[in-house]
């Protein structure tokens, strides 16, 4: 018997079933056991572990599994340690790894006490040592340690001042990669003389290695002038510490040519691709016509979120011919459409949102009094931007909703406060920390 069709009464399960398809594909343990094999170990006298980024616990201790009495020690920068559950004991952590709590969006003291901790780590290696490296989203903030003259104040006051100015997120890795000793292949820099191997999850548009958290083990360029073009282009100066600007104008000091030429190996164990190929697949099952319109979306997020929604809204149901039929049309088979990236936010307002939730209330505008309609936008690590929230899940009932209770949507768009708008209208997506971070998706559908 053919399976029913999907309904709009539906939705919410149906957006369910494509983040959980998503997240599984991006499970950070589960690549690094797929990607880590014990070929790796091979004439390794010791083995060290270094993690940094949202997914860095999970990928720690999915490592030390692999590595079990070879882990000769090892520092993991995370966004939090586990909690205990009442009633059960907490969540036993890998021996011999210490695991510190750094900050995100913008590094702490934590981050700073991380760095400092895998300095020492990488200060006991010799040429017969394996450092095995671990990075994933967020592990700019997560773990710093500052260039000779320059505080973690100073990075601090940069970071926050690129958050606002809507800088992407590449451009904000090419600055803080020349502020910082562990960024653009620094660590590799430490580890050596030991042999590097980095295995890297990515949340970044496209992947580029060197852009995943600042590429700790992707050797690059020690020059300022690219970041300095960027400060100029947001028009930044002011906004920064004397000593940044210095060290941009001038450059942040000759490389360290004591230690040998790193030896590194980089994969790419995990993307916003696979993620977004994962949901179209879910999709599919669920019975809907489902395709993935690409995974480089980027830009001011209200005007991703309306290009989304405009989408949807030319793709919905009609005759549709599937890839695998021969000859006829299946009419009114409900689509589904799947994006993947991160956007930016240019802060004018006074209001508290994420890039996710602003781009959810600009697409609610699009579709607003369509039937049938539903779009979920979300932040694969569980948080958007400075707020609890993953994400928004908007049909076009919403603006309904909001006019009942006297609210203006534009004007809560204006003022960059669609968290607000959210809180009182319905459809915020709070999952809490998800342990990866493989970027933003988004996920459309037209019954």
């Amino acid at each position: 018997m053919k399976p029913l069709a999907p309904v709009f009464d539906d939705h919410r399960a149906h957006l369910l079933a494509l983040r959980t398809a998503a997240l599984a594909a991006a499970d950070p343990a589960e690549a690094v056991r797929r990607w880590f094999t014990p070929a790796d170990l091979l004439d390794a006298e010791r083995v060290y572990l270094v993690a940094l980024g949202k997914a860095g616990l999970a990928m720690a201790q999915a490592a030390a599994g692999v590595l079990g009495a070879r882990l000769a020690g090892g520092v993991a920068a995370v966004p939090r340690l586990p909690e205990a559950v009442p009633g059960q004991s907490p969540q036993p952590l890998a021996e011999r790894v210490s695991f510190i709590e750094g900050g995100h969006p913008e590094p702490t003291a934590g981050s700073l006490t991380a760095g400092r901790a895998v300095e020492a780590l990488l200060s006991r290696t010799t040429a017969r040592d394996l450092v095995v490296v671990l990075v994933s989203g967020g592990g700019s903030a997560l773990i710093e340690l500052p260039r000779a003259g320059l505080t973690l104040a100073d990075i601090k006051q940069t970071t926050a001042a690129l958050l606002r100015s809507g800088a992407t997120i590449n451009e904000m890795n090419l600055v803080r990669t020349q502020l910082s000793q562990l960024k653009g292949g620094g660590l590799a820099r430490l580890a050596s003389p030991a042999r590097v191997l980095g295995l890297i999850l990515s949340d970044v548009v496209a992947s580029p290695l060197e852009a995943i958290a600042s590429g700790p083990t992707v050797i690059g360029p020690l020059e300022s002038g690219a970041a300095l073009a960027v400060i100029d282009r947001y028009g930044l100066r002011a906004r920064l510490p004397e000593a940044v600007v210095y060290a941009l104008q001038h450059g942040t000091g000759p490389l360290d040519v004591s230690r040998p030429a790193p030896r590194v190996e980089n994969r790419l164990i995990g993307s916003n691709r696979l993620a977004a190929e994962a949901a179209v697949a879910a999709a599919h099952k669920l019975g809907f016509a489902a395709e993935l319109i690409g995974d480089d979306w980027q830009g001011e997020a209200r005007l991703v979120g309306r290009r989304f929604a405009r989408a949807l809204l030319a793709a919905r149901p009609g005759p549709w011919q599937s890839p695998r039929a021969e000859t006829a049309l299946e009419p009114l088979r409900p689509r589904c459409l799947v994006a993947g990236g991160e956007s930016t936010v240019v802060v004018t307002g006074q209001g508290r949102g994420g890039r996710n939730q602003e781009a959810a209330l600009a697409a609610a505008l699009v579709i607003d009094e369509q039937p049938r309609l539903a779009i979920n936008t979300f932040a694969t690590d569980g948080v958007d931007g400075p707020t609890d929230a993953a994400g928004v899940v908007v049909t076009g009932e919403t603006l309904a909703r909001a006019r009942a209770l006297g609210l203006d949507a534009e004007h809560y768009l204006s003022d960059n406060d669609s968290y607000t708008f959210f809180t009182r209208v319905g459809g915020l997506l709070i999952t809490g920390p998800t342990g990866t971070n493989v970027n933003d998706l988004m996920f459309g559908l037209a019954y």
